[in-house]
């Protein structure tokens, strides 16, 4: 899932950058408040890391203000401070989870996940289709009770298919939802992963979940 981090520390924002690729997610970073909200009503992303203590706007002012935009992208805030007066704001503002520095890392991996499956996007903790299934809190993806080894890029690509079950989804949203924003990455290397994971998913079973739309697109369908 793409990934909008707004943190003003270059040290922690790199930091966080690395560890959560290294989770699968497509990170795109921001180091001021105006260049996040900028950013954030210019893309499309999936859940927004916010720090309040930020240069020309502060986390309040990007949160009120993206809310204000109609923008309903979940919203996790960072602060130094945990008062419960800062905490307080932070929702009133629109901020959907709030997390006070220094926190641990898989406490930060354990909200995110759990935004993702908030009740608006009706997503479930396990990802089915058919006799596949994906363990985001895991990493573990399993068909016919085999488990199946994936790179995280191929693990990223699997996961916004299978969240977007059905959809016929282009090789351009494949591209913003599992890359980041610098990626230099074309349409031909959707096609690659695309038959990478075709060969792990598909090919060692009897029926074929990944499926190509000409013209359009690909979409990831239980079609048995």
């Amino acid at each position: 899932m793409r990934i909008l981090l707004v943190e003003d520390d270059v040290a922690i924002a790199r930091s966080l950058k690395e560890g959560l690729e290294d989770e699968a997610y497509a990170v795109d970073v921001a180091h001021d408040g105006d260049e996040g909200y900028r950013t954030a009503t210019a893309d499309e992303y999936d859940v927004i890391i916010l720090d309040v203590m930020l240069p020309e706007m502060n986390g309040y002012e990007v949160c009120r203000a993206l809310r204000k935009d109609g923008n309903q992208t979940p919203i996790l805030m960072l602060t130094a401070r945990d008062a419960e007066r800062d905490i307080v704001e932070g929702l009133d503002m629109g901020a959907d989870d709030y997390l006070a520095k220094p926190f641990s890392f898989e406490v930060l991996l354990a909200r995110l996940r759990a935004l993702l499956r908030r009740p608006n996007e009706r997503l479930e903790e396990v990802l089915r289709v058919g006799d596949l299934t994906l363990d985001p809190s895991l990493k573990k993806v399993m068909r016919a009770n085999q488990e199946i080894n994936l790179t995280a890029k191929e693990y990223g690509v699997l996961e916004y298919l299978m969240r977007n079950a059905g959809k016929v989804l282009s090789k351009e949203q494949i591209i913003s939802h599992v890359w980041d924003f610098d990626a230099d990455v074309l349409p031909n290397n959707v096609e690659l992963f695309i038959m990478f994971l075709r060969r792990k998913i598909d090919k060692p079973f009897d029926s074929k979940l990944i499926h190509t739309v000409p013209g359009f697109g690909y979409k990831l369908e239980d079609k048995s």
